[in-house]
C-alpha cells in the first residue's frame, strides 16, 4: 500500500489542475443534487421492534376511529400564588389572557380549563391548564406565532403564575462564536507547529474543504432519504477534527523530508506513502468503529454513524490527494524561514544524528524513570474522573423540553406536580376472546398498582377482542416509578385468566428506547474490545500491549462519561457550557462516544507506538526504544490531540444540548486519551514490561499477515521510486549535500 500511496501523492502533485477539478466536479456534483431534490424531511429517532412500538400498530389497527391530539399546541399554566384560580378575581383575569390568547397569530381554538365536562384544574385549585390549538403552519409562521405567545405569557399579570408549555419551533443546533474560535485556536496551533502560516493555512482549508464535501453529501444523501440532525451534526464535527489531524501527520513528515535534501516531488511522494498509510490505516480504523454502529441494529444510530463515517473518508481522500497539490505548490515554503535558511546554505536535517532535547522528549524520560509513580497518578486521575458515571442516568428524550431553566419545562413541572403523569400516559392493551367481560377486573386491578394515580374506564373495540385503557402514572415518564410500573404491567401481563395485556404509548416507548440503546452499549462495547484486540495484535506482533491499549481505551471511556454526567447531569461548570444543565444524558450519548473515541484512540495508538516499536526493532534497549520512539512521535501527537481538543471546545460551547454534549464528551475523552493514556500509562508500562511487550508466539506470528501501518516500505527502500530520477520543479533541490543538523 505503501508504494501505491507514494505513486498516488506524485501524480496527484505533477497533475494538480485535474485533482482539484474533480474535488471541485464532486461537490458540485453532490451540490446539484441537494439543489434539485431540497434538503429533505428530517428522520425521526425511533425504534419500530420494541414492544411499545408494536401494541401500538396493534392501537392504531384496532381503533382506527381514536382522534390523534393536534399538532401544533401551547399550554397556558396558571399558578397563582396565596390564591385559588377559581377566585373571582383570578378567574376573571385568566379569561381575559384566554380572550386575548384567542386573537393570537395562528391560534384556531382555545381550550379552557373551566370546561365542565373535561376541567382542567388540579383539585385543590391551585393550578388551570388551557390549551392553544394552531392550524397548519409554515417554519416562519411557527417562529411568529411562537414569539407571539411567549409575548403574551410575559405581559399577563404576574399575580397569575403564567408559564408557557410546549414549543412550536422545532429545536436545533444554532451556531456560536464558540465554533469559530476553537478553529482559530486549531490555526494558531498549526501556526506554532509549522512555524509557518502558509502550510497552517493549507492545512486548515484542506480540513473545512473536506467538512463541506462531506456536510453536502451527507445533506444530498438526506435530500432522497431523511435523515436526523444528530447525523449532520456528527459528519461537520468529527471531519473537522480528523481532516485537520490528517493533513497534519502528512504535511509534518512532508517538511521533513525537504529539511532531509529531498526535492518537493520526492517529499510529497515519501510523505503520502509512510505517513499517509498511517493516515489510511487510522482513517479505516475509525470508519470501521463509526459503521460498526451497525451492530445495535437501531437505524438511526446507524445512520449517524455511517455519516461520520463519510466525513472521515473524505478527510482521507483529501489528504492523499489534493494535499499534494497544496505541498507541491507551497514546496520549501512549507518550511519556517530558519529552515529555509539552513536548507540553502546545505545544512540538512537528519532525525537520527540531531542532538535529542525539548520537553517532549524530557517528559517521557521522567516517565520511564518513574514508570510506576507515572502509572498509578495517570490510573487515579482517570478513575476520580469517571467516577460519576456510577449515578448517570440516561433517557431517550427528555419531557418537557431540555432546558431546565425555561418556561416549557416550568409549565411542564408544574402540571406533573399537580396532576402527576398526565401530560404523559400509559395505554394498556388487553386481548382475549371476551375482553368486555373482564373489564372491570382489569380497571380494579391497575387502579390498585403502584404508581398509577388515575385509570379512565376500557374502551372496547369493535370485534370485542381489544380493550384500551388509559393509565396516568403519579411519575413523569423518566421517573424510576413510572419505569418500574411498565415493567410491572408486562410481568403481569397474563395475570387475569384469558386476557393478555401490552402497554404502548410515548412514555412506554421512550422507556424501550432508552433500554434499547443502553443493550446495544453492552454488545457495541464487547465488538470495539474484540476489534482493537484484534487489530493492535496485527499491527504491533504483540499480546501485551493491545491488552493495555484497549484497557486504557476503556478508562478514557470512562473519563469521558464521568465528566459528562458531572457536567450535563449533575450542573458543574454552568459559567462554560451554555448549554442546558441538569437533564439525564440522552441514551445516544454513551454508545456515540464510545465508537468515535474508539477511532481516535487507534489512531494515537498506532502513531505512538509504532515508532517505539521501530526503535525497538533497531535494536534498542526497551527503555530506550521509549524515549527514542516517544519524542518522535509525541510532538506531532501533542499537536493534533491539542487541535482535537479545541475544535471540540468549540463546539461545546453551543446551547444546543446534543451537540454541546457530543462534544463536550470527545473533548474530556481525547484529552485523556492523547494526554494520559498514550502519553503517560502507555509509556510508562512498556518502561515496566521491558521485552515481555513485545512476546508474540512463533506460530501466530507466522501466521499472521504483516502490516507495515508506517510505510517503511517506502522509507527504507534502497533504489529510488518511479519518477525519483526525473527533473524536479525549478527551485527543487534535488540532491543537497552539507552538514547534517
Amino acid at each position: 500500500m505503501s508504494t501505491f500511496l507514494s505513486r498516488l501523492g506524485r501524480s496527484s502533485a505533477r497533475h494538480r489542475l485535474v485533482v482539484v477539478g474533480v474535488w471541485l466536479a464532486v461537490f458540485a456534483g453532490l451540490a446539484g443534487i441537494l439543489g434539485v431534490n431540497g434538503s429533505g424531511d428530517s428522520a425521526p429517532q425511533t425504534i419500530p421492534g420494541s414492544r411499545a412500538s408494536q401494541a401500538l400498530e396493534v392501537m392504531n389497527r384496532e381503533f382506527p376511529a381514536a382522534q390523534a391530539p393536534p399538532e401544533n399546541t401551547l399550554q397556558l399554566v396558571f399558578a397563582p400564588q396565596d390564591a385559588e384560580v377559581t377566585d373571582p378575581g383570578i378567574s376573571s383575569q385568566i379569561d381575559s389572557v384566554l380572550a386575548e390568547a384567542a386573537s393570537l397569530p395562528g391560534v384556531e381554538s382555545v381550550s379552557g380549563p373551566f370546561a365542565p365536562d373535561a376541567p382542567y384544574t388540579s383539585p385543590d385549585g391551585t393550578l388551570a391548564v388551557a390549551t392553544l390549538i394552531y392550524g397548519d403552519l409554515s417554519d416562519d409562521a411557527q417562529v411568529t406565532s411562537y414569539d407571539a405567545a411567549l409575548a403574551l405569557q410575559e405581559s399577563a399579570p404576574a399575580d397569575l403564575g403564567l408559564e408557557l408549555g410546549g414549543n412550536l419551533v422545532p429545536l436545533g443546533a444554532e451556531s456560536g462564536p464558540g465554533e469559530v474560535v476553537g478553529v482559530l485556536i486549531a490555526f494558531l496551533v498549526l501556526v506554532l507547529t509549522f512555524g509557518s502560516m502558509r502550510a497552517a493555512g493549507a492545512n486548515l482549508l484542506i480540513a473545512v474543504f473536506g467538512v463541506g464535501v462531506g456536510l453536502v453529501g451527507v445533506l444530498a444523501y438526506g435530500s432522497i432519504t431523511p435523515i436526523g440532525e444528530n447525523s449532520i451534526i456528527l459528519a461537520s464535527m468529527l471531519g473537522l477534527a480528523v481532516g485537520i489531524d490528517y493533513s497534519l501527520f502528512i504535511l509534518s513528515r512532508f517538511r521533513t523530508e525537504l529539511r532531509s535534501g529531498r526535492s518537493v516531488e520526492d517529499s510529497i511522494a515519501r510523505a503520502t506513502g509512510t505517513a499517509g498509510t498511517a493516515v489510511v490505516f487510522a482513517g479505516l480504523t475509525v470508519i470501521v468503529a463509526l459503521a460498526a454502529l451497525m451492530v445495535a441494529g437501531i437505524d438511526f444510530v446507524t445512520e449517524m454513524g455511517m455519516a461520520g463515517a463519510f466525513g472521515v473518508l473524505v478527510a482521507v481522500l483529501l489528504s492523499l490527494t489534493l494535499l499534494p497539490v497544496f505541498m507541491k505548490t507551497l514546496g520549501v515554503k512549507a518550511l519556517s524561514k530558519k529552515h529555509r535558511k539552513d536548507l540553502a546554505a546545505g545544512v540538512v536535517f537528519d532525525e537520527d544524528t540531531t542532538p535529542k532535547h525539548g520537553f517532549v522528549r524530557r517528559w517521557g524520560q521522567a516517565v520511564v524513570r518513574r514508570p510506576v509513580v507515572s502509572l498509578v497518578t495517570g490510573v487515579l486521575v482517570l478513575v476520580v474522573v469517571a467516577l460519576p458515571m456510577l449515578s448517570m442516568k440516561t433517557a431517550f428524550n427528555v419531557p418537557g423540553g431540555t432546558d431546565p431553566e425555561s418556561t416549557e419545562r416550568a409549565a411542564y413541572t408544574l402540571i406533573l406536580d399537580e396532576l402527576g403523569g398526565v401530560q404523559s400516559p400509559l395505554i394498556v392493551l388487553a386481548e382475549g376472546d371476551d375482553v368486555a367481560s373482564s373489564t372491570t377486573a382489569l380497571e380494579d386491578q391497575l387502579t390498585g398498582m403502584a404508581g398509577v394515580a388515575q385509570v379512565t374506564p376500557a374502551e372496547v373495540s369493535a370485534d370485542g377482542q381489544t380493550a384500551r385503557i388509559t393509565v396516568i402514572p403519579t411519575g413523569g415518564p423518566i421517573d424510576d416509578s413510572t419505569k418500574d410500573l411498565v415493567h410491572q404491567l408486562r410481568e403481569d401481563a397474563d395475570s387475569i385468566s384469558g386476557i393478555h395485556l401490552e402497554v404502548t404509548g410515548e412514555t412506554a416507548i421512550g422507556i424501550d428506547q432508552d433500554a434499547a440503546l443502553s443493550d446495544a452499549l453492552v454488545t457495541y462495547l464487547v465488538v470495539i474490545v474484540l476489534i482493537s484486540l484484534a487489530l493492535l495484535v496485527l499491527l504491533f506482533r504483540s499480546l501485551l500491549i493491545p491488552l493495555v491499549a484497549t484497557l486504557g481505551f476503556l478508562l478514557s471511556v470512562g473519563a469521558s462519561f464521568g465528566a459528562s454526567v458531572a457536567v450535563f447531569q449533575w450542573g458543574w461548570l454552568p459559567a462554560l457550557v451554555n448549554a442546558p444543565q441538569g437533564d439525564p444524558m440522552l441514551s445516544l450519548l454513551p454508545i456515540l462516544l464510545v465508537g468515535v473515541l474508539f477511532g481516535l484512540a487507534m489512531d494515537y495508538q498506532v502513531f505512538l507506538v509504532s515508532r517505539i516499536k521501530e526503535m525497538h526493532d533497531r535494536g534498542l534497549t526497551p527503555k530506550d526504544a521509549v524515549v527514542e520512539g516517544f519524542s518522535r512521535s509525541a510532538p506531532v501527537l501533542v499537536a493534533a490531540a491539542t487541535i482535537m481538543t479545541v475544535v471540540f471546545a468549540g463546539f461545546a460551547t453551543s446551547t444546543f444540548s446534543v451537540a454541546a454534549s457530543i462534544a463536550f464528551g470527545l473533548m474530556v475523552g481525547v484529552l485523556a486519551d492523547a494526554f494520559i493514556v498514550r502519553l503517560v500509562l502507555m509509556p510508562a508500562l512498556l518502561s515496566l514490561l521491558g521485552k515481555s511487550a513485545w512476546y508474540m508466539p512463533r506460530w501466530l506470528d507466522k501466521i499472521l499477515p504483516s502490516v507495515d501501518v508506517e510505510g517503511h516500505a517506502v522509507e527504507h527502500a534502497s533504489a529510488p521510486i518511479a519518477g525519483d530520477d526525473e527533473p524536479s520543479q525549478t527551485g527543487d533541490r534535488d540532491s543537497l549535500q552539507g552538514t547534517h543538523v
